[in-house]
């Protein structure tokens, strides 16, 4: 089937899933479609060349969801448009101007970075809103939050924008709590619907009256889950992402 064809059967949308063969893709319907003759997929990873690959004209995105998420699989493209464009971006790339373009490019997102997590940083601290005494917990809890939550690419929900940030701080702490001060990751929860999410919100009552004790100024208690945590250090953690941290904190 060209392309020409599948247009005419009304399959032209440009987002596919996975086929059952290496040259096909499956519609939002669940129709298989052969790729275009002459057509190749571009894997994802360049984003450059994705980008410009995706603006030279017709081609199919394939995308595949993995529980909550969605993974890019490539785009399907016309052979000869994609090496094309692959050449010019690669002599566009060896020369010393676009060498200088990314390093400046590098330190704004550097830059960024740590301007973010310094802002994170504070609105946890204000989440937490504990007493002038615990102002030193207070910063040090801040600091394992921010330095777990706010690294690129780590899919918590400090990196989402969907949110504000005051919310993303609260449910970065809670998440935080959850695995560090609790004996969540060692849980077994049945496999019943909305289950695990009803043991996250009892866990996040119990993180809540916990910061609230630090909040009302009272004395570290023995054994305190949270001094624990940080003086151990932060064990191996999570990349749960999206918002359901918010929604269960």
């Amino acid at each position: 089937m060209n392309k020409t064809e599948a247009n005419e059967q009304g399959m032209d949308s440009q987002t596919y899933q996975p086929g059952p063969t290496p040259d096909s893709v499956r519609a939002a319907d669940g129709k298989v479609v052969a790729i275009p003759e002459g057509w190749a997929l571009l894997p994802p990873g360049d984003a450059g060349l994705t980008r410009r690959v995706k603006a030279a004209g017709d081609h199919w995105i394939v995308q595949e969801k993995v529980g909550r998420r969605t993974f890019s699989r490539g785009v399907w493209a016309a052979a000869e448009s994609i090496e094309r464009i692959r050449a010019e971006l690669e002599a566009e790339r060896s020369t010393e101007g676009y060498a200088r373009k990314r390093e400046a490019a590098s330190r704004r997102r550097e830059q960024a970075q740590a301007e973010y997590v310094e802002d994170f940083h504070g609105a946890v601290v204000a989440f937490l809103g504990f007493h002038a005494d615990h102002a030193g917990l207070a910063d040090r809890l801040a600091r394992a939050v921010a330095d777990h939550a706010t690294p690129v690419g780590s899919g918590t929900v400090a990196r989402t924008e969907r949110i504000p940030i005051e919310r993303r701080a609260e449910a970065a702490v809670i998440a935080w709590m959850r695995h560090q001060t609790t004996g969540y990751d060692g849980m077994t929860i049945p496999r019943v619907k909305g289950k695990r999410r009803e043991v996250r919100r009892l866990l996040a009552r119990r993180s809540q009256e916990l910061l609230q004790r630090y909040r009302s100024g009272e004395p570290v208690v023995d054994e305190c889950p949270l001094e624990r945590a940080l003086a151990d250090g932060v064990r191996g953690g999570t990349t749960e992402g999206g918002t359901e941290e918010a929604t269960s904190a």
